[in-house]
C-alpha cells in the first residue's frame, strides 16, 4: 500500500475543541452500566443459532492435569503449546459447538480480519495453512480453527456444547473443581482460564428494549433463517423487509453494505462514526508462504507489532492500513528532527561532558533532541493530518453533505479501532440507506413497533443489535461463572478495589490458575499474537513443574504488589491519551482512570513479552510460590 502523506490544512486548536466538544457530548455517568446482561427475558440474544447437532454425552467425573475453560484462539493455543511439550492430560471446555470463540460467534455478512492473515493467523508454519486473502474472512479463520484443532488433537481433548457454571480451589486435594452444565465434575490440578472479552454480546440499555414485537438479534449470532444468505451476503429474506441497525463500530461497517444490498429499507443508527479507511485486499501470491525462509511468521509479526508499538525497524513487512499509520507519524516527526551536522555537534560537545559518558550517547542525544522537538505535540500534529485524510475520504465517497459530515470521526486515530473497508461509506450512496445521526445520544426509546429519536418513531420490521461484547465489565459476568480460590475468596471480591496480578496471569488467592487477557498485561491489536505469548509461557511454566515433580505455583504477595506499582506507572501517558477520547471499549467508556490499575502494560506488547521470555530465561519462577 503506497502512503500518501498528504498534509492537510488545518487548524490545531479547533480540532482539540471539536474533538473535547465531541467527547464531552458522549461522555456519561453510568459508563459500561448503560448496557445490560443478556440473561433472563434477554437470555435469547445469547443462545446458539449454529449448533447442527446436539450432542448428547454422560456427565463426565474425572481428574485431570489442565483444565482450560474456552475454546477460542486462547484455548486452542494454550492447548497446542501444551502438547508441544508433551503434556497431553488437558481438556478443553467451550460453549460453542466447534473451535472458534469470537469467530465461532462472528458469522454476520461480510465478517473479516482487519489484521493481516499471515500475522493474524499464528502457526501457520506448523501447519502449512496458507490463507487465500492478505485479510482473511469469517469462513476461512473458522476452517483454519478445524485445522489447528485437529493439528493437535484438541478435538479429542474437548468438552463442546458445555458451559462451566463453576470453579472452586479445593484446599484440601489442591485442585480446582469444576463443575458444568452437563453436570460434569472435574478435577484439576491446574485451570487456564482463557474465556476471552469477544464471546458474550452486549446489549444497550434504551428505554423500552423489551418491548419490540419485531424480530431483533444480534450480530454476533445473526440470523440467517430470516435474512437469508450466507457470510458472503445475499440477504434475499430482507428484499421486502425494513430494517434498522443500532451501532456503527467495526462490525456494523462490515455487515452494512449486505444490509443495505439486501434490505428494501435501511436504517443506520449512529453514535458516534468509525474511522474509515482503505481496506485494499489481495490474493496470496501462489507458493508465496512456501517461499519463505523458516521462522518468516514470527519475524513478520515481531516486525508489525515493533511498528506498532513505535519502534524503528529497517523495513515495513506488512505495508497496510495500520503501519501506514505509524510510517506517517514517524515522517512527520523526521522532518521537524534535528539536521545530521547537529547532532554530530551535539556529540562533540557531549565527550567534554560527564552526562554524556553516564547516560550513554543514545539517550544523551535522544535528551538533546527532546529539548528542542516537542514529540508528543509533532505526533499530535501527524495524528491530526492523518484524521483529516480519513475524514476527507468520507467527503469525497459520500454524495450527501450533511450524511457525510456525520460520518466524519472526530477523535485522535487509535481512540476507536481502525476500520478498514472499501464499500461500506458508498453503501451510504444507495436510496434505500439512510443514516439517523444521534449526535452521540444513542436512540432515545424503543417501541413494540419500531425506534424513537428526537421525538420521531422509525418503524421497523427488524432491529439488528451491533453493539459490541462484553468488555469492561467483570470477569463472572464476562465468563458466566465465579472462581472461589483460598478460603473462599471469589475473583470478584478479590478485585472490588482493582485488579491485582503478577504479570497479567497469576493471582494471590488463586493457586494454579492461569489467566488469558489484557488485564495487567500486553495488549496489541493482533490479539492472536498476546494469546500465543501467553500460551508460551503457560506452556513454559507447567512443564518446569513437572520437569521438578512440583503441583503448586502462586503469586507472592509482594510480586503481586509490585506488578500493580509497574502497571500504574507503565499506563500514565496511555491513560492520558484515553482520557481524551471519545468513549468506548478501548478506555472503558470514558471512566479510564476511576481505577488506574484496571489497566494494560504501558510499555508496550513488544515491550512486555520481551520482559516475559527474559523472566524466563533467568529460569527461577521469580514471583511465585512454588512447592
Amino acid at each position: 500500500m503506497a502512503v500518501e502523506f498528504e498534509n492537510f490544512d488545518f487548524d490545531p486548536e479547533q480540532l482539540r475543541e471539536k474533538y473535547r466538544e465531541e467527547r464531552d457530548k458522549r461522555l456519561r455517568q453510568d459508563g459500561n452500566d448503560q448496557y445490560i446482561e443478556v440473561k433472563g427475558e434477554f437470555a435469547y440474544f445469547e443462545e446458539d443459532p449454529y449448533v447442527e447437532e446436539k450432542i448428547i454425552r454422560d456427565p463426565l467425573n474425572k481428574s485431570i492435569e489442565v483444565a482450560i475453560i474456552g475454546g477460542g484462539f486462547g484455548g486452542m493455543l494454550a492447548g497446542a503449546r501444551l502438547k508441544q511439550k508433551g503434556i497431553e492430560d488437558i481438556l478443553i471446555f467451550e460453549k460453542g459447538s466447534g473451535f472458534g470463540g469470537t469467530w465461532y460467534w462472528n458469522r454476520y455478512p461480510g465478517a473479516s480480519c482487519d489484521i493481516e492473515s499471515y500475522i493474524y493467523l499464528p502457526m501457520l508454519e506448523e501447519t502449512g495453512f496458507t490463507p487465500k486473502f492478505k485479510y482473511t474472512n469469517a469462513p476461512e479463520t473458522l476452517e483454519y480453527c478445524k485445522v489447528l484443532s485437529e493439528k493437535f488433537g484438541l478435538y479429542e481433548s474437548s468438552c463442546l456444547q458445555t458451559e462451566v457454571t463453576s470453579c472452586d480451589w479445593n484446599e484440601t486435594e489442591k485442585t480446582w473443581v469444576i463443575k458444568t452444565n452437563r453436570d460434569d465434575v472435574i478435577n484439576a490440578k491446574f485451570v487456564v482460564h482463557t474465556n476471552g472479552p469477544l464471546s458474550k454480546p452486549k446489549l444497550p440499555s434504551i428505554k423500552g428494549i423489551n418491548n419490540y414485537k419485531g424480530h431483533t438479534f444480534h450480530t454476533s449470532r445473526w440470523d440467517y433463517s430470516y435474512t437469508g444468505g450466507d457470510s458472503n451476503g445475499n440477504l434475499s429474506k430482507l428484499a421486502d423487509k425494513k430494517v434498522a441497525i443500532i451501532g456503527t463500530g467495526a462490525t456494523a461497517v462490515q455487515c452494512i453494505p449486505h444490509l443495505g444490498l439486501g434490505s428494501k429499507e435501511l436504517l443506520v443508527f449512529q453514535r458516534t462514526p468509525s474511522p474509515v479507511d482503505v481496506r485494499n485486499n489481495t490474493e496470496t501470491e501462489p507458493d508465496w508462504i512456501a517461499n519463505q525462509n523458516k521462522g518468516w511468521q514470527q519475524e513478520r509479526v515481531n516486525n508489525f507489532e515493533s511498528l506498532l508499538s513505535g519502534r524503528m525497524v529497517k523495513e515495513d513487512l506488512v505495508k497496510d492500513g495500520w503501519t501506514e499509520m505509524v510510517r506517517m507519524f514517524v515522517s512527520a516527526l523526521r522532518t521537524k528532527a534535528p539536521s545530521k551536522s547537529k547532532y554530530l555537534k551535539w556529540t562533540l560537545q557531549g565527550l567534554l561532558k560527564k552526562d554524556f559518558y553516564l547516560k550513554g550517547p543514545k539517550s544523551y542525544l535522544l535528551t538533546k533532541t527532546a529539548q528542542e522537538v516537542d514529540f508528543a505535540e509533532e505526533m499530535q500534529m501527524a495524528n491530526f493530518n492523518k484524521m483529516e485524510q480519513i475524514r476527507s475520504r468520507a467527503q469525497t465517497i459520500v454524495e450527501d453533505p450533511d450524511t457525510a459530515e456525520s460520518l466524519k470521526p472526530y477523535y485522535n486515530q487509535m481512540c476507536k479501532r481502525p476500520c478498514f473497508h472499501d464499500e461500506y461509506l458508498q453503501t451510504f450512496n444507495l436510496p434505500n440507506v439512510s443514516l439517523i445521526d444521534t449526535d452521540g445520544k444513542g436512540v432515545e426509546e424503543i417501541t413494540d413497533k419500531g425506534i424513537i429519536f428526537n421525538g420521531k418513531e422509525y418503524e421497523v420490521d427488524c432491529i439488528i443489535f451491533a453493539t459490541g461484547f462484553e468488555v469492561g465489565t467483570g470477569f463472572s459476568r464476562q465468563a458466566g461463572y465465579e472462581i472461589n480460590g483460598v478460603e473462599d475468596m471469589t475473583l470478584t471480591k478479590k478485585f472490588e478495589s482493582g485488579a491485582a496480578t503478577f504479570h497479567g496471569m497469576h493471582i494471590k488467592g488463586f493457586p494454579n490458575s492461569f489467566f488469558f487477557g489484557p488485564i495487567q498485561s500486553g495488549y496489541t491489536a493482533t490479539y492472536t499474537y498476546a494469546l500465543d505469548q501467553q500460551s508460551i509461557h503457560l506452556a513454559y511454566i507447567v512443564d518446569v513443574l513437572k520437569k521438578r515433580n512440583l503441583s503448586f505455583i502462586e503469586a507472592t504477595k509482594e510480586a503481586e504488589k509490585e506488578w500493580i506499582s509497574e502497571i500504574i506507572e507503565s499506563s500514565r501517558m496511555m491513560a492520558d491519551f484515553q482520557e481524551n477520547c471519545t468513549p468506548g471499549y478501548y478506555n472503558n467508556e470514558g471512566k479510564i482512570n476511576n481505577i488506574p490499575q484496571n489497566n494494560r502494560y504501558g510499555g508496550g506488547a513488544v515491550a512486555f513479552y520481551e520482559l516475559l521470555e527474559e523472566w524466563r530465561s533467568k529460569g527461577n519462577l521469580e514471583g511465585l510460590e512454588i512447592h
